[in-house]
């Protein structure tokens, strides 16, 4: 598969898991973590599909296309494990949550999901669906979407 091939894979089950996981949590209450930012294509998604919700990001730059750029007031900048305690201590309670830190080395990425995985879950509400690039602990496996090969996305439900 050639990059390109492998990055429309990626996109495609950005989608489809999105998609999946705002219809999965409709009858949830809860805000939604957008947990890195980059260029805002997924957030830009999330916010059309989710209007009703507030939208938290955080992620170490602020760097999106000026088009997909968060409210001042739902961005919060710095290394994701002091946001994520700041969001817990603000009462923060998230019915999904998109996960989508990397540094693209394979093994600190594993590394650095497993350490953030406690306090993602504990901004979750029972039942709140995560959508993760990488695996992450602490929360119950459940299939995706059936478009997705269960290799390319990682999906959780809060416990």
């Amino acid at each position: 598969m050639s990059r390109l091939e492998s990055m429309q894979r990626r996109i495609t089950a950005q989608i489809d898991g999105l998609n999946w996981a705002a219809a999965r949590i409709a009858d949830l209450s809860g805000e939604v973590l957008e947990l890195g930012l980059g260029n805002g294509r997924t957030y830009d998604h999330l916010r059309e599909n989710l209007p009703d919700r507030r939208i938290w990001v955080i992620d170490r730059v602020l760097q999106p296309h000026p088009s997909c750029m968060p409210p001042a007031e739902d961005f919060l900048q710095g290394e994701a494990d002091e946001m994520l305690r700041a969001l817990a201590h603000r009462g923060v309670r998230a019915a999904l949550a998109h996960y989508d830190f990397g540094y693209g080395i394979k093994e600190k990425d594993v590394a650095e999901g497993a350490r953030l995985s406690p306090l993602i879950a504990a901004l979750m509400v029972p039942g709140g669906i995560v959508v993760s690039q990488q695996p992450l602990t602490g929360f119950r496996p459940v299939r995706g979407p059936d478009t997705i090969a269960p290799d390319r996305y990682h999906f959780y439900q809060a416990l």
